[in-house]
């Protein structure tokens, strides 16, 4: 299984749990996009660094070989999910 289906599976789960499973629905809200704005240079950052240092490296046979600040596009999906995913469930936890 490539790194490119696991990243498009991945939001696909954050966006289920999200949107169905547990409700927040946290998407739809100014301060998600907001608190991801601000996340999203740093992960960018964090992701140049790393990669272009070779401190980790590609297959080129795993992903589809578009690159953002030198680190391949889905690590900008996996980290949306990551992000989506922790904040969502604070966010459920928080109100039970």
């Amino acid at each position: 299984m490539s790194y490119t289906v696991i990243a498009i599976a991945m939001v696909g789960l954050a966006l289920l749990l999200d949107q169905f499973i547990l409700g927040v629905k946290l998407v739809k809200k100014k301060v998600f996009w907001t608190s991801y704005g601000i996340i999203l240079p740093f992960q960018l950052l964090t992701n140049w660094w790393l990669t272009s240092r070779n401190i980790v490296m590609y297959g080129s046979d795993s992903i589809i070989g578009i690159r953002v600040a030198s680190a391949p596009i889905e690590d900008l999906a996996f980290g949306f999910a990551l992000i989506l995913s922790v904040l969502t469930i604070w966010i459920y936890q928080e109100k039970r």
